[in-house]
C-alpha cells in the first residue's frame, strides 16, 4: 500500500489507516480478542497508521494498541497518532502546558513509549486554534522530546484554516467523505500548499456509505449512532457526518448504484468510498474503523484499488449536490 509523509512530520502513513475509536467505546461492545484481531488484520493488510485518543474507552484503545505493537514487534513499522484535550472541561483555559504534560504522560504510559509519534488537539473550543500560547506549549513538548510532532483535529473548516496558519502544525484531521465535501473547497488545497497533512476521519459517514443500512436499522444503546443523532453527547457532525438518517439512507442507495455502475467488479460500496477518498488530491490518509477482521481486511484492500476516475467523482458530487449539500455544507 502506498505510504505518504504526514505533513511536516517525518513519519509515514499508509493511504488507508485504522481509526480505533470503536476499540475503546461508543460503537457497541468490542471484545479484547476482537480488538487484537482487527489490529492484526489491518497490519497484515499493509496498514501502517493507527489513530486513537486518550478518551477512547478512557485509555483502553491506546492500551490495546501498545500491547499489540509490543507483542508483534511492530513499533518501528506502525505510526500511532493519538489525541488529547477532552479529559477536562472544554474551556480554552484548560489548554495549557501543565495539562498537556499530564495528558501526554498518560498516553505514553498507555502506549508504552517514551515519545509519541503524533499528538493532536482533540476538537477543542474554537478559540484554542488561534492561541499562540497553545502552540508555544506544543513546541516545547517537541523540543523536550515528549512528542515527535503535533496536529489538530477539527470540526469546522474555519478551525482548520486557522490551524494551518501556524507553522508547527504537521497535520489536520477532519471529517471528509462522499457526504461531506466542504473540506475540498478551501481547507485541503491550502493545507497542501502549506505542507500540512490531511487525516480524513469518518470516511464511511458512520457506516452510511456501506449501503448496509435501511430506514429500520437500529444500533446498540451504547453506540453513538443511537444516542448522538441530535448532538446530545458531542458534535452531531461526528454521527452520520451530520446527515439526517433518512436522507443518508437515500443517498447511500444512489452511491451503491454508482459503485455498481463504475467501480471494478466485486468492489463494495465501503471500499469504493474509502478508495475514492484517499485518491483525492491533498488527502494523506483515510482512517476507517473496523469492529471485526472482515471489515479490517476489506478496508485495507481499498488502499490498493485502482483509480476510480473522473466519472465516479462527478457522480459523487451529483449525489452530494442534490441530496446533501443544503443540510450540511454551511454548518461545518
Amino acid at each position: 500500500m502506498e505510504q505518504r509523509q504526514l505533513g511536516h512530520s517525518p513519519k509515514l502513513a499508509s493511504v488507508v489507516g485504522l481509526g480505533t475509536w470503536q476499540l475503546g467505546a461508543d460503537w457497541g461492545d468490542v471484545s479484547e480478542a476482537d480488538a487484537f484481531t482487527v489490529l492484526e488484520t489491518a497490519a497484515a493488510g499493509g496498514v501502517t497508521f493507527f489513530d486513537t485518543a486518550d478518551v477512547y474507552g478512557d485509555g483502553r484503545s491506546e492500551q490495546l494498541i501498545g500491547r499489540f505493537l509490543d507483542s508483534n514487534n511492530l513499533r518501528e513499522r506502525i505510526t500511532v497518532a493519538t489525541k488529547m484535550g477532552r479529559r477536562q472541561e472544554q474551556v480554552p483555559e484548560n489548554y495549557i502546558l501543565e495539562n498537556f504534560r499530564q495528558w501526554i504522560d498518560r498516553s505514553r504510559v498507555n502506549l508504552g513509549v517514551d515519545q509519541l509519534d503524533l499528538v493532536q488537539l482533540h476538537c477543542p473550543p474554537s478559540a484554542v486554534y488561534s492561541s499562540t500560547v497553545v502552540y508555544d506549549a506544543l513546541d516545547t513538548l517537541v523540543e523536550e522530546g515528549a512528542i515527535t510532532n503535533y496536529g489538530v483535529s477539527v470540526e469546522t473548516a474555519a478551525e482548520a484554516l486557522e490551524a494551518i496558519k501556524h507553522p508547527g502544525v504537521a497535520t489536520v484531521q477532519l471529517i471528509a467523505n462522499a457526504f461531506r465535501l466542504k473540506a475540498f473547497d478551501q481547507v485541503i488545497p491550502q493545507a497542501a500548499a502549506a505542507g500540512v497533512g490531511i487525516i480524513a476521519r469518518v470516511p464511511l459517514a458512520s457506516g452510511l456509505l456501506s449501503g448496509r443500512y435501511s430506514e429500520t436499522t437500529t444500533f446498540a444503546e451504547n453506540d453513538h449512532r443511537t444516542y448522538n443523532r441530535a448532538g446530545e453527547a458531542f458534535d452531531v457532525g461526528e454521527t452520520f457526518s451530520g446527515v439526517e438518517f433518512p436522507t443518508g439512507i437515500a443517498a447511500a442507495r444512489e452511491f451503491s448504484a454508482l459503485v455498481s455502475e463504475l467501480a471494478p467488479a466485486g468492489t463494495s460500496p465501503s471500499q469504493a468510498a474509502i478508495a475514492w477518498l484517499w485518491q483525492q488530491p491533498g488527502i494523506t490518509t483515510a482512517i476507517p474503523g473496523a469492529r471485526n477482521s472482515e471489515q479490517a481486511l476489506a478496508n485495507a484492500q481499498a488502499g490498493q484499488m485502482p483509480e476510480l476516475g473522473d466519472r465516479f467523482t462527478a457522480g459523487v458530487r451529483d449525489i452530494y449536490d442534490r441530496l446533501i449539500r443544503s443540510s450540511v455544507h454551511g454548518r461545518w
